[in-house]
């Protein structure tokens, strides 16, 4: 009975795992067949020849290498001050009382309830009254700290950094910053392994905000040089797809690294506690 059981659990395992799998799959099958096999029928599951033609002809329709650097650097830095900023405030509110502690941390919730869609127009008024429009911190400067980071944080260090720990840091003669990043910070690496993952993917993937923002094509991220590969009246789809397998391949590389982090962060917090 119990193979059985553990027979159905691996079987559900592997048909999950080919699920999720296949997306990638067929968009490196489809990166190597020209438009018309693309939507050819029967469709065609095997890889084709044209993967490095389409490739090239990527590369004579953008400068992909120039949007990946840009992208790669807004992304970066986003997730650098995300991390900073959010885990210094979420430590703070979960490890701290202050006046007004409570009511802020319900603002701070209720501005997670309103669509993002709702903060373009104003964002765009103030970039513009800093003069920003047009330049990478537009891009980075309002989204240095979010209100998801900082509930994320906090939930995490208010049920696994342990206030007597704190306690004995301040007999000792630490202060705020020191406690902080002596003593939470190693024990918050999951959590900003997490975080640090969400918050790169979503910088890299962010088309609506950069499109809105920047105006000279040698700023463009690469989301925005991607669009480009799309055609008034018809779009090669074997281009507009080679593209995309270039810049989710940097994505893979950086999930497979952090989530090794993540899963090895998990196991020494495991055996320690």
């Amino acid at each position: 009975m119990m193979r059985s059981k553990n027979v159905l659990l691996y079987a559900g395992l592997i048909v999950g795992l080919l699920i999720s799998v296949f997306p990638f799959y067929w968009l490196i099958v489809m990166a190597t067949r020209t438009t018309p096999e693309i939507y050819s029928f029967p469709p065609k599951l095997w890889f084709g020849t044209h993967l490095f033609d389409n490739i090239g002809r990527v590369f004579d329709s953008i400068d992909f290498f120039r949007s990946l650097l840009n992208t790669l650097f807004v992304a970066v830095t986003s997730t650098i001050l995300v991390l900073f900023f959010d885990s210094l405030a979420g430590y703070t509110f979960a490890k701290f009382s202050f006046p007004g502690k409570k009511w802020l941390f319900v603002v701070l919730l209720a501005t997670m309830m309103a669509p993002a869609q709702l903060s373009l127009v104003p964002s765009f008024v103030i970039m513009a009254k800093f003069g920003w429009v047009g330049s990478f911190k537009a891009l980075i400067i309002p989204g240095m700290a979010n209100a998801f980071g900082i509930f994320w944080i906090r939930q995490y260090a208010e049920e696994s950094i342990p206030s007597e720990l704190l306690d004995a840091g301040k007999i000792d003669g630490c202060g705020f910053f020191r406690l902080y990043w002596k003593i939470s910070l190693p024990i918050l690496r999951p959590a900003l392994s997490f975080l640090g993952a969400f918050t790169f993917i979503g910088a890299w993937n962010d088309y609506l905000w950069p499109l809105i923002i920047l105006s000279d094509e040698r700023k463009f991220t690469l989301q925005i040089a991607l669009a480009s590969l799309n055609g008034i009246y018809s779009t090669d789809y074997s281009l507009v797809i080679a593209g995309t397998l270039l810049a989710v391949i940097p994505l893979i590389i950086m999930f497979l690294f952090i989530s090794k982090q993540f899963i090895s962060d998990i196991a020494a917090g495991a055996i320690k506690s």
